[in-house]
C-alpha cells in the first residue's frame, strides 16, 4: 500500500476529528521517522512532547518488553511490584511527597481538579458544592467535558455544552487579575507555565513567583499543568523551576512514558492527595505494572543521558538560529529549551501552509492557533541535526508569496 491508500482508508473508517498532514509514518528512531514509502523526516513535534526521549528509545523498549512478558496488568485491586518503585523514584526526582498515577494527561487534570475540590471542602472549609477553581484564558488542559467547559477557544467548546460549573477565567500572565478573582470559595488556580497549544505563550518575568505568593497568602492551591512543559522540555525538570517555584500540585503525562504507553501522574503535597480514600477515585489501568516499568525507565534515561541539559543547550542554539532568519513572514520567535514558537504575521496566511511545505522539505512540525509554528524536537537532538532542520526551515520561511487560508485542528 502507498500513502494515498492509507489516507483513503482513514478517511473512510475513522472519525474526522483530526486534520493531520498527509504523511503516513511507519518507523522511527531518535529524532528521525520514515514514511511508508521510505522517505525520511526529522520530527520537530515529538508527539506534543510525549517523545522527549526520542522515538523507540532502546532502554525503554527493553523495559517494556521485559515487563510485558511477566505481568502487564493487575488493576489496583491488587498490588504490583513496579508501582511502589515508580512512586518512590518519581517523588524523589520531583521533590513531592506523594503521587497518584493515571493514564492520559486529561485524566490526570481531572484527578487534580477532584483533589483540589475535595481539599477545599475537607481542609480549607469551603461550603460543600461551592468550590471555585480559577483558570487562564487561552488554556489547553485536555478534551473532557469539564476541561473544554473552561476553555476560551470556541472550537473546543462548540456543541459540547452544558458544562461543569465552578470555574472562573482570568487573563494569562496577569497576577493582579488572579488576586482580584479570588474569593473565600476559591480552592485552586490551574495554570500552564507556558501555554503550548495556546501558541507557545510566555507569561511576564516573575509571574509564576507572584502567583505562588498570591496562592500562599490566600490559602489557594497552585496547580501547574506540566504535561507538555515538564520532564526536561524547557531545559529544567519542570518549567516552574526557571523561577524556583514549587506548586502545590504538578500534573505530568506525555514524556512520562517516553512515548511508549499512556502514563500520567499527579504530584502533590500530602494534605492534598491524602483527601482521597479507597473508592474516592480510581482507574483500571492507572498504575499498572507495565505502565510503571515504562515510566521508571523513561525517567532514568532522561536523567542518565543528560537530556534535560541537552534541551537547554540545543534549545538556545535552535532559538538563536531561528531568530537570525530575516523573513518577511515572521513576527516573532520565542522559546525556552526545546519548546519554540515562530509567530507569523497576519499577511503570511495560515501556518498550516508552512507546515505542509516543511513536510515536503523533510521537517515535521505543527501549527497552532493558525499563526504559530511549533518546534519541539526530541531532547536527544544534536546540534548537527538542528542545523540540518534549520536550513530547511529557513528555505521555507524565505519563500515569497505564501499567503493562504488553510484551516486545521489539533
Amino acid at each position: 500500500m502507498r500513502t494515498q491508500d492509507y489516507i483513503d482508508l482513514e478517511k473512510r473508517y475513522n472519525a474526522h476529528n483530526y486534520a493531520p498532514l498527509d504523511v503516513v509514518l511507519e518507523r522511527g528512531q531518535g529524532v528521525w521517522v520514515w514514511d511508508v514509502e521510505g522517505n525520511r523526516y526529522i520530527d520537530f513535534l515529538s508527539a506534543y512532547s510525549a517523545l522527549n526521549q526520542g522515538h523507540a528509545h532502546p532502554r525503554i523498549l527493553a523495559a517494556m518488553v521485559e515487563q510485558a512478558q511477566k505481568l502487564p496488568l493487575t488493576s489496583r485491586a491488587f498490588r504490583n511490584s513496579q508501582l511502589p518503585l515508580l512512586a518512590k523514584e518519581l517523588c524523589e526526582l520531583s521533590g513531592y511527597p506523594m503521587m497518584l498515577p493515571m493514564n492520559s494527561g486529561a485524566e490526570a487534570i481531572e484527578t487534580a481538579l477532584k483533589a483540589a475540590r475535595k481539599w477545599g471542602y475537607r481542609v480549607k472549609g469551603v461550603p460543600e458544592g461551592a468550590a471555585e477553581i480559577i483558570t487562564c484564558a487561552g488554556n489547553f488542559h485536555g478534551r473532557t467535558i469539564t476541561i473544554v467547559g473552561f476553555s476560551t477557544v470556541h472550537a473546543y467548546r462548540d456543541g459540547f455544552g452544558p458544562f461543569t460549573p465552578g470555574f472562573v477565567t482570568v487573563p494569562f500572565g496577569d497576577a493582579s487579575a488572579l488576586e482580584a478573582a479570588i474569593t473565600p470559595r476559591t480552592v485552586a488556580f490551574l495554570i500552564e507555565p507556558i501555554q503550548g497549544e495556546g501558541g507557545i505563550v510566555f507569561p511576564p518575568s516573575n509571574y509564576l513567583r507572584d502567583v505562588r505568593d498570591i496562592c500562599t497568602r490566600h490559602n489557594v492551591l497552585m496547580v501547574a499543568d506540566e504535561i507538555q512543559t515538564g520532564l526536561g522540555r524547557t531545559g529544567q525538570f519542570f518549567a516552574c523551576d526557571w523561577e524556583q517555584v514549587h506548586p502545590d500540585v504538578v500534573v505530568l503525562g506525555k514524556a512520562l512514558s517516553g512515548g511508549f504507553y499512556p502514563v500520567s501522574a499527579v504530584l502533590a503535597e500530602r494534605e492534598v492527595l491524602e483527601v482521597f480514600g479507597p473508592g474516592d477515585h480510581g482507574s483500571t489501568f492507572g498504575g499498572n505494572p507495565l505502565a510503571a516499568a515504562v515510566a521508571r525507565e523513561s525517567l532514568s534515561v532522561l536523567v542518565d543521558e543528560g537530556m534535560i541539559e541537552n534541551a537547554r543547550l540545543q534549545g538556545a542554539h535552535l532559538l538563536g538560529r531561528l531568530k537570525r532568519i530575516e523573513s518577511d513572514h515572521v513576527a516573532e520567535v520565542r522559546g525556552r529549551g526545546l519548546l519554540v514558537g515562530v509567530e507569523l504575521k497576519p499577511e503570511a496566511g495560515h501556518a498550516r501552509r508552512f507546515c505542509e511545505l516543511l513536510k515536503d522539505e523533510g521537517v515535521l512540525c505543527k501549527d497552532t492557533q493558525g499563526t504559530v509554528l511549533r518546534f519541539a524536537p526530541p531532547l536527544v537532538i544534536t546540534r548537527d541535526e538542528i542545523d540540518w532542520a534549520v536550513e530547511r526551515i529557513e528555505k521555507v520561511l524565505l519563500m515569497p508569496g505564501l499567503g493562504d487560508s488553510h484551516a486545521t485542528t489539533q
